[in-house]
């Protein structure tokens, strides 16, 4: 029987046991993890295991392993037809699994299990994302002013690095700078300098992830220091006491300003420092950490597209803009190849690779090829960038296509996952969608028409990291004529 798709399994199947190994106690996931940062490296990682097992379903171990996540076993969901299984919030539990195969400890978080470490069917779940849903539908009609604002200064703040001895500009350094203030600002009507955190927010929210997030990641060291690095970050978790006091004055400066949408929480029935631990959560790990990921990677896809790509995009955003009359919501829906141009990039490396899940009952998965079945409590992992490059359902699969969505190629976007779920698909108290999906997509479209509606064309450097690229901008080239 043929499939009714081409980029959806036959509903016959195979039924084939798991293919993999997850190698001997301890030794297996020792080796694995080494593999994973040290030897191979991340897309190898999985690469070899695909070509090796001949299977894009398979069983492997994911890092941290150790005393910290002492089960690294999952099965590993390689592709982007079983990929969405991820979403189905009838057959996977997501709680404590945003992280993967290790939860941070709640000292992180004020004491509390935030919204994005509870399944949908534990009660707070619902009451706390209609929370984050308050507030991002009574700022809806600020997004835009208030983000051209913040990113004028982002702008400036590029244009005097160039002009420096140096000749060249820090785009990390002053995206995160901005990002913080428009969402403190979106959140509590008051920029962070009006509080106890000053300046120094980007900082602090830097200190905290990296406390909590140390066991997934690697600083890049030369080999020798491999295996020191390995057991000093894997081995035991970081306490949170030593971030404590960035967290305190993240927490106290959202209190104190918040005061407004603290109400709220409490007129929901949410005690305002359960709100308030989640505001920090939501703003400095969600929002920050996303948008601090995604603007680099953004700039390093629309850099790699060279002078070409950049006349495209500056053509259509100038040209919309002047026939409507301004930026708005109308007229930035209008700008195709910009929306395209978006969604390319959130395919093609999204921000947030990983999925985590537990299967809630025995279920059957399904790849381009074969089923298998998996039990219940098994933890289920999926790597997104494999699953949105699949060559199945992608032409050119590894190729920044900027045109891809455009038309017919908008049938593509159910393939797209970067925001927990189908990107034609939106966020509800009921799942685990990202509740600023839109505001994301939205953010991104923004900063190209500011950006090529001031320059004409850049030039730039990039450094990959397990964060995200690091992007040098080594020239800006304005406007030769304004809109």
């Amino acid at each position: 029987m043929a499939s009714s798709s081409p980029y959806e399994p036959s509903s016959n199947l195979p039924l084939k046991p798991i293919p993999g190994s997850y190698g001997l106690p301890v030794i297996g996931a020792l080796h694995d993890r080494h593999d994973y940062f040290y030897n191979q490296g991340r897309d190898q990682y999985f690469a070899s295991r695909i070509e090796k097992y001949n299977s894009t379903v398979l069983k492997l171990n994911m890092p941290p392993g150790g005393f910290i996540a002492p089960d690294p076993k999952v099965i590993a969901l390689l592709d982007g037809v079983s990929f969405p299984i991820l979403f189905d919030n009838a057959k996977v539990e997501k709680k404590d699994v945003l992280d993967g195969t290790f939860m941070p400890s709640t000292d992180f978080f004020g004491g509390y299990r935030t919204c994005a470490f509870l399944d949908t069917t534990e009660p707070s779940h619902p009451l706390l994302k209609r929370f984050i849903f308050h507030i991002l539908s009574s700022k809806h009609d600020t997004f835009i002013s208030l983000f051209r604002t913040n990113i004028s200064d982002h702008f400036t703040d590029l244009e005097k690095e160039l002009a420096g001895k140096h000749h060249k500009a820090s785009f990390n350094s002053s995206i995160g700078s901005i990002t913080f203030n428009f969402l403190f600002k979106l959140i509590t009507d008051k920029y962070p300098t009006e509080t106890k955190i000053g300046d120094s927010g980007p900082t602090l929210v830097q200190t905290w992830l990296a406390a909590q997030l140390a066991p997934l990641a690697t600083a890049g060291l030369p080999k020798f220091f491999n295996y020191i690095e390995d057991f000093l970050i894997r081995t035991f978790p970081i306490p949170a006491i030593t971030v404590k006091s960035s967290y305190n004055k993240l927490y106290e400066g959202l209190h104190e300003a918040g005061t407004t949408v603290l109400d709220e929480a409490e007129n929901m029935g949410i005690s305002r420092e359960e709100a308030c631990h989640n505001l920090v959560f939501t703003l400095g790990f969600n929002a920050f950490g996303g948008l601090t990921n995604q603007f680099p990677i953004l700039v390093k896809w629309v850099g790699l597209g060279g002078e070409e790509l950049h006349k495209k995009l500056r053509d259509e955003i100038r040209t919309v803009v002047n026939e409507q009359g301004g930026v708005s919501f109308s007229s930035l829906d209008k700008m195709t190849l910009t929306k395209s141009t978006v969604y390319e990039a959130l395919r093609i490396e999204p921000a947030v690779p990983y999925q985590y899940a537990r299967a809630r009952e025995n279920l059957v998965v399904s790849s381009h090829d074969a089923s298998f079945e998996i039990e219940k409590g098994q933890m289920i992992f999926g790597y997104q960038p494999f699953a949105t490059k699949d060559p199945k359902i992608f032409e050119n699969p590894e190729e920044f296509v900027a045109e891809r969505f455009i038309g017919d190629g908008e049938k593509l976007l159910k393939h797209v996952f970067w925001s927990n779920g189908r990107e034609t698909d939106e966020a509800t108290p009921d799942n685990k969608i990202c509740p600023a999906k839109n505001l994301v997509v939205l953010l991104c479209r923004l900063y190209l028409v500011e950006f090529f509606l001031k320059y004409d064309t850049f030039t730039f450097d990039f450094k990959p990291s397990v964060l995200g690229p690091t992007i040098t901008i080594k020239s800006l080239t304005k406007a030769s004529s304004t809109v």
